[in-house]
Formats: structure tokens, sequence, C-alpha cells
């Protein structure tokens, strides 16, 4: 049984070693070939992990004192520049030194892009990384992988491309999925309807022989399941997430104000109790919390900043899944053949 080595960001998010030992320990206990270093303020972390019970999966946790932290409001350029030993950049400098095979951060999310680029270096043939993150479907064993959700504000057609390509591989190794259906988000099916942009993506993607290319999709079908992957600019995909996000919770937020109108409708709300918990259970964004910075040389998962202890163990797990299926390796092969093919 290989061992596997994560760096944690544990100085990241908006709840730091608070939430990051809690979820390291639980990751600990279920991994038994797991590793974990955990980066930042040594003093804070050992005082969390000697809360927690003692157990011999705290002998696989090495804390590794950083004397920076970057904030969550931080100018990414700021952050490259003047904070050389902030946890986040500590963490991402073992993956690049052979140490760790990949790192988890719940910190700024523009910085950690723009450090995870600097030290590691994206793969032959990608121009530019993006993020992907795992969305649900009507299908209750169905999911979709979406991208880019904000790396890239402005993306050209060929950066899109790339996207697909990435997202296809992806899903490959993750899902098994021998040839994943990619879709492009567009404000219409109609081949007339889109800008430029999203027609010369639609143009490269439908030319293509590697990409199992399906159409456009509109942002009401996202999680109708005919798609494996979706693919947009990353100015586009952001605010479709934070809009699909907001939705939930006006959702939730009617739902419980409907329930608590009267004794009837209280009732209702006693009865509906255990449909009530599946729903938000298969909606509950923790069970899918991690995003892969996906086209650099290592494996970098962003968890949302405000994720909770089980949530932040998601996002590890999903770490330790793409170690598992030695995923930039298998980007390294599939991407530049595939990108060479296009051409």
């Amino acid at each position: 049984m290989n061992l596997i080595t994560i760096t944690i960001d544990a100085m990241g998010g908006d709840f730091g070693p608070k939430v990051t030992v809690p979820a390291s320990i639980l990751v600990l206990k279920k991994c038994p070939n797991l590793k974990l270093i955990l980066v930042g303020d040594e003093l804070a972390i050992r005082n969390e992990i000697n809360r927690q019970a003692k157990g011999e999966h705290l002998n696989r946790i090495e804390v590794v004192h950083a004397t920076e932290q970057v904030a969550m409001d931080e100018l990414p350029s700021v952050a490259l520049r003047t904070k050389k030993d902030s946890s986040m950049r500590v963490a991402l400098n073992k993956i690049k030194e052979g140490v760790a095979q990949a790192c988890v951060s719940a910190g700024n999310t523009g910085a950690l892009m723009a450090i995870a680029r600097f030290v590691l270096k994206t793969l032959p043939g990608v121009d530019r990384p993006a993020i992907l993150a795992t969305l649900p479907t009507i299908y209750p064993n169905k999911e979709v992988r979406i991208l880019d959700l904000g790396a890239n504000v402005d993306s050209s057609a060929a950066h899109l491309y790339q996207f697909a390509v990435m997202g296809s591989v992806l899903v490959s190794g993750l899902d098994n999925i021998k040839n994943p259906k990619v879709a492009l988000l567009n404000i219409g099916q109609e081949e007339i309807k889109g800008n430029d942009q999203v027609k010369d993506t639609a143009s490269l993607l439908t030319d293509s022989e590697v990409i199992n290319y399906i159409g456009y999709i509109e942002g009401d079908a996202i999680f109708s399941g005919n798609a494996d992957v979706i693919v947009c600019d990353g100015f586009v995909g952001n605010v479709a997430l934070k809009t699909l996000e907001g939705s939930a919770k006006l959702f939730t937020y009617y739902m419980t104000k409907a329930f608590k109108r009267n004794w009837l409708t209280k009732l209702a709300a006693l009865l509906a109790k255990p449909s009530l918990r599946y729903v938000k259970k298969s909606m509950d964004p923790g069970r899918r919390n991690g995003a892969s910075l996906i086209g650099l040389q290592g494996i970098v998962i962003k968890s949302h900043g405000g994720a909770k202890s089980a949530a932040f163990a998601n996002a590890i797990f999903q770490a330790v899944h793409e170690v598992e299926n030695n995923i930039p390796e298998l980007i390294r092969k599939e991407v530049e053949t595939r990108l060479e093919d296009s051409e």
C-alpha cells in the first residue's frame, strides 16, 4: 500500500485550524495510507490537534511552521510577490519539492491560482489552468463537471477548447467514462446563438475528433445529466455557480417560511421531514466541496472558504482520489496528444 502525502494550508479559509485540523484527523481515520502535512502557525495547529481525540493516526500528521498567511481579500499579485512564507506558498512548495503529491486550501482563490501557477507551472500544451467543480444532476448516481469557474475571466476559443480536453480527460480518469459527453454553456441551443467566443469554440469542438462534443447547453439544463463536462468562460462560470448557490438558498428560505405559516403547515413539515432531509443531503454543496485547479503540474484542490470540517474533509478526499488515479500524469499524457491531433 503506497503512502500518499498531501499538504494542507491549515490557515486558509474563514476558520483556519478550527476546521482544517478536525477535517484532517477525520480523513486520516478513514485513509490508513495517508500522511498529511499541516502548514501554518505551528502553535495554533498543535493546540487544535491536542483538542482532538488521541490515536495512532495522529502519527501521520506533520506540522510545518509558516510565518505568514494570505488574507481572503488580499490581491493575488501582492500575495505572490510578498508572502513567500505564507502557509499557502509553503504548502504548494512541498509539491514542487517532491515531498507531497497534492495540496488542499480553503484560502483566497485568486492567490491560490496565482501562486500555484507560479510554483508548479502548467502542463505541456496547456496555456492556462482552470477551476473545475462537480455538481449534482437529476440522476442520483450521476454528476457533471463544469469548468472554468473563475480562474480566467477572459478566455479565447483556443483556451476553452483546452478546457474541454482537460475536463474530458479528468472525467475519463476519475469517473471511468470512456467517452465523456462535452457541452458548451450558451444562451441558447441554436447555432446562431452566442457571442463570437462561443461560436468559435463550438467550431473547434465540432471539428475535433478527440472530443465527444454534443453541442450547446443552456443554464437551466446544467443539472439535466445530458452532459458529463460543461465548458464555459471563467466569468460566465463563476456567475452561473454563484447564481445556482443563491437559488438554492432562496429555495430553502421560502420552503422554511412556508412550513412555519401555521400549525397545519408545521404538521405538513413534520410529515415531510424525511423527504426534506433527503433533498437537503442530495443538494448539500459540502458533499462535493473541493474544486480542482486543473492543468497544473501537480494536484491542487480549492475548498470553499466557508466550509466546515465535514466539507473540508471532502476536499481532502478529492485530493486523495486524484492522487490515486494519477490525474496529472494522465492529463500530461493525454492532453498534449489530443491537442496535437486537433491541429
